[in-house]
């Protein structure tokens, strides 16, 4: 199914970032005869959706014809592919042979239905992995988890079905890419629009009707999570820190969250955490359910005294980043691209164990010219680093090396 798509234009990133935008000029000359077509699990929720709202659109300003297309799949079809999220991130986890047929089924479905007519298809995580298989053409496997150690048996009965189809694999970080891709795999890390709602500068007055419409006291301390329901992101560690750090400050506890359509196992894990978190007034769940979007996100950031990640896997990490570009340190564990985000003492820090998150977040309330220096650290590793026109760049280089 097409995603339908707003109109962006790439001229409007001159002020942020000019030199990439003039680079970004000359290398779509070479491409402008091109049909480009991304294949994703969902429009909605979740970190890929967002980087291709923001690329796709760029891509077709540029001059280069960009589609994106969504699998057509019953719910049954993403408690597999959730499964194979997980194996590939490392889980013990099994999969039957009807499972693997309903995978295969899908893939090949979605093949014969989909628009791929292009001169590239660029297909994203494990959702739509098989679909060359069945359909001609150039392909570019885009993997946006942790694969660093994954489920052998999984990896080894699924990735080899399809592996010898594509031109190009790209993984996050180096340490990612695996066997049989080590000569086609290429480092690649995603990006942050720092024009898009969530990432956008909010007058005080949006901020100010935003928090009080979610009843958060900007009087207080604030720490922020965002992260989806998913058990990598170890959120009930998240409500410990808080818990241990709350016998010192009288802070508050934002998890924000969305639903996303194609993760199931989300819904459980919410009324988990939930039950978890009992009570505490202190302790705000703010999701899509209520009402919570790009803006809300962005004022929540954009408020929040620090931001805190206790993922135990995490493929990057783009709300890292997002919440850097507030100008807001990060206390996060040292797991996939945090690392290269967080860069310990210098916007935010990294540790392991809860009580040595909670010590360093006490750090920064404590200390209000330490958490500024950090802020202003955060916004120039962003800026340098993870915003959208140094990804788009990376984008058109590979498929111009594909083509």
């Amino acid at each position: 199914m097409k995603v339908q798509l707003p109109q962006k234009s790439i001229k409007d990133y001159l002020k942020i970032a000019k030199e990439d935008v003039e680079e970004l000029f000359e290398m779509a000359k070479d491409l402008k005869d091109l049909k480009i077509v991304h294949v994703n699990a969902t429009s909605y929720g979740g970190g890929v959706a967002e980087l291709l709202y923001t690329l796709i659109p760029l891509m077709n300003d540029l001059g280069i014809n960009t589609q994106w297309e969504i699998l057509e799949a019953p719910m049954e079809f993403f408690n597999v592919t959730k499964k194979l999220h997980n194996a590939f991130q490392g889980a013990k986890v099994d999969l039957i042979d009807e499972e693997l047929d309903l995978y295969v089924k899908i893939n090949k479905e979605n093949a014969k239905n989909l628009d791929l007519d292009a001169d590239v298809i660029i297909i994203h995580d494990p959702q739509p992995y098989l679909i060359p298989i069945f359909k001609e053409g150039k392909y570019i496997w885009r993997c946006h988890i942790d694969t660093s150690t994954p489920n052998k048996k999984i990896w080894n009965k699924i990735i080899p079905m399809a592996c010898d189809k594509y031109s190009k694999a790209l993984f996050h970080l180096e340490e990612y890419i695996q066997k049989p891709f080590e000569q086609i795999a290429i480092e690649f890390p995603p990006s942050i629009d720092p024009l898009s709602h969530k990432n956008k500068k909010l007058s005080k007055d949006q901020i100010q009707k935003i928090a009080k419409r979610y009843n958060i006291d900007l009087e207080r301390p604030i720490i922020t999570v965002v992260a989806r329901f998913d058990p990598w992101k170890d959120l009930k560690s998240a409500i410990d820190v808080y818990r241990i750090l709350k016998e010192k400050s009288d802070i508050q506890l934002l998890i924000v969250s969305a639903m996303a359509k194609d993760d199931p196992e989300g819904w459980i894990l919410f009324e988990d955490i939930l039950r978890y978190a009992g009570t505490d007034p202190d302790i705000h769940f703010l999701t899509d359910l209520k009402g919570v979007g790009h803006l809300e996100v962005n004022a929540f950031q954009t408020i929040s005294t620090a931001g805190l990640h206790t993922a135990t896997k995490e493929g990057f990490g783009l709300v890292i980043a997002e919440m850097l570009w507030k100008g807001n340190p990060i206390v996060a564990r040292p797991v996939g691209g945090i690392k290269l985000q967080v860069i310990d003492g210098y916007n935010g820090y990294l540790n392991t164990e809860v009580n040595e998150l909670s010590n360093a977040l006490y750090k920064i309330i404590s200390d209000k010219s330490l958490k500024d220096e950090l802020g202003k650290n955060a916004i120039k590793s962003v800026k340098e680093k993870f915003l959208t026109t140094s990804h788009l760049k990376r984008y058109l280089q590979i498929i111009k090396e594909v083509v």
